[in-house]
């Protein structure tokens, strides 16, 4: 999965009302022919907008923000190229305590499962000045979705 698509896709989705308020940006000065392939760029930021990187961020059950049930995948897009869904991995270290979860474990030593969920499940909230991805789902709740895999012949997600 490209990170950067995945970043860029979360960006123009959290960002598209902030587009419509803005006011358009000039057109580049060009030598007179106006070309059909030519790139719409923007020359500044707009002014509401804010940095949305969803990879492989944590997400918290929104009841009680020390409870992480699971981690972003990938992000599913739609046809209007906006984010329909979230591929999150729920998982849990097989042989290791409650204590030590937070340690990085390779993935031999993890049990995981991968479900779909709703772009709009999932929220920001801040704690201790930074951002948390939360929603309202406890692990269990996930581990009982059906579960995805990724197909690398076909590109695409499928139930398992």
């Amino acid at each position: 999965m490209n990170k950067l698509a995945i970043a860029v896709a979360a960006a123009i989705t959290l960002t598209e009302t902030a587009f419509a308020q803005a006011p358009p940006a000039p057109a580049p000065a060009t030598s007179g022919v106006a070309s059909s392939t030519q790139a719409e760029i923007l020359r500044a930021i707009p002014q509401a907008t804010s940095l949305a990187t969803f990879y492989q961020h944590n997400v918290y059950d929104a009841a009680n923000l020390d409870a992480k049930i699971g981690q972003i995948k990938d992000a599913i897009l739609d046809k209007d190229g906006k984010i329909g869904a979230f591929i999150i991995g729920v998982g849990d270290y097989i042989g290791v305590d409650q204590k030590d979860r937070n340690t990085t474990v390779a993935s031999p030593f993890v049990d995981e499962k991968n479900v779909a969920v709703p772009f709009k499940s999932i929220q920001v909230v801040q704690k201790y000045g930074m951002r948390w991805l939360t929603m309202s789902a406890s692990k269990d709740a996930l581990r009982q979705a059906p579960g995805y895999r990724y197909d690398k012949n076909t590109a695409s997600w499928v139930p398992v």
